[in-house]
C-alpha cells in the first residue's frame, strides 16, 4: 500500500470515529455541507481511498481477462467476490465496482490494525505473566515437527494453550472495544486456563458471550485467519526470543488501570517498548515463577 493511501485511510477512520462520538453532530454536518475544516480533509481522504481501491479492482479485472482458465482454488479473495457478484443484477459496471470497492475497504478496515493491536496487548500481558510465557514456549518447542521458526498449519492447530492465551488477551483488551463481556468475579485476571478443558484442549466460548469477532450473521469472516496470523507471529517470536516489556508488562497490579487510549481501536498508550534477548538454547524455557 502506498503512503498516501495509508495516511488517507487513517485520517478517514479517525474522522468517522469523531463523527460517531461528537456530542453535537450538527457541527460536522454543517462543515460537510460547506466543505470546510476537518470535513473537507475527510472528503479528500475518501477520494484518495476510492481511487486506490478502484485501481485495485480494475487491475484485477484486467488480470482475470488475461487468465481466463485459472482454477478456482488458485483465485484470491477479491477474485472470488468478483466472480460471485456477477449475478447480483447490477445496473452497470460502475455500480458493481462500487460494491466491490466497499468489500475491499471493509477487509482493509477489519485487518489493517486490529491484529497488531491484539498482539500488542498479548505481548504486554505475557511479559507480566512469566508462568504463561513459560507454558506457551514449552508448547511451541515441544512440537515434534519443529525444525526452525517455520510452522505448518497443522503445527498451529496443536497450540491449544497459545490459542487460549490469545483469546484471553482479547477478552480483556478487544481490538474493537464497542462490545465487551465480563467473565465472573475473576474477570480482571489473565487466565488462559479458563479456555481449556481438563485435557488442555481449547474450548471456544459462546459467540454471544465473547463478541470480539462479533456474532451471528455479522461474525467476522477473517476470524480463523486472524488466529492463524497471530499464532504464526507469536510462535516465531517466542521461539527465538525472550521478551521483556520496558514498563514491566501487564501484571496483576497494572490491570486496575491499564494504559489504553480509546479510538476506533483499543490501542495501548505509547505502544509497546520491549527488550529482546535471543534464547541461548532453543530448549531453554523462561524461568519458573
Amino acid at each position: 500500500m502506498n503512503s498516501q493511501f495509508i495516511h488517507a485511510f487513517d485520517f478517514a477512520v479517525e474522522g468517522s470515529l469523531k463523527r460517531f462520538m461528537s456530542p453535537l453532530p450538527i457541527i460536522w454536518k454543517i462543515e460537510r455541507f460547506l466543505n470546510i475544516g476537518s470535513e473537507r480533509k475527510y472528503r479528500e481522504a475518501i477520494k484518495v481511498i476510492d481511487e486506490f481501491t478502484m485501481n485495485i479492482i480494475r487491475s484485477k479485472e484486467i488480470a482475470l481477462e488475461e487468465q481466463e482458465d485459472v482454477k478456482e482454488e488458485k483465485l484470491d479473495l477479491l477474485s472470488r467476490f468478483m466472480g460471485s457478484s456477477s449475478n447480483l443484477g447490477f445496473g452497470d459496471e460502475d455500480e458493481k465496482r462500487k460494491f466491490l470497492r466497499d468489500i475491499v475497504i471493509s477487509f482493509i478496515l477489519a485487518g489493517k490494525d486490529t491484529t497488531s493491536t491484539a498482539l500488542t496487548w498479548f505481548f504486554w500481558l505475557i511479559a507480566g505473566h512469566p508462568r504463561c510465557e513459560r507454558l506457551i514456549y514449552n508448547e511451541i518447542s515441544a512440537s515434534p515437527k519443529l525444525t526452525s521458526t517455520s510452522f505448518t498449519y497443522e503445527d498451529l492447530k496443536e497450540f491449544h494453550y497459545l490459542h487460549a492465551a490469545l483469546s484471553e488477551s482479547m477478552r480483556l483488551f478487544p481490538p474493537v472495544p464497542i462490545n465487551s463481556k465480563l467473565a465472573g468475579p475473576d474477570c480482571r485476571e489473565y487466565k488462559p486456563e479458563r479456555w481449556l478443558d481438563d485435557d488442555g484442549v481449547y474450548q471456544p466460548s459462546d459467540q454471544f458471550k465473547y463478541p470480539v469477532f462479533h456474532c451471528g450473521p455479522r461474525m467476522c469472516l477473517g476470524k480463523d485467519m486472524a488466529y492463524v496470523q497471530m499464532k504464526c507471529v507469536v510462535a516465531a517470536v517466542m521461539y527465538e526470543f525472550e521478551i521483556e516489556a520496558v514498563d514491566g508488562g501487564g501484571g496483576a497490579g497494572r490491570m486496575v488501570d491499564p494504559p489504553y487510549m480509546l479510538s476506533l481501536l483499543l490501542k495501548k498508550i505509547d505502544g509497546l517498548r520491549v527488550r529482546l534477548k535471543r534464547r541461548q538454547s532453543k530448549h531453554d524455557s523462561p524461568p519458573s515463577f
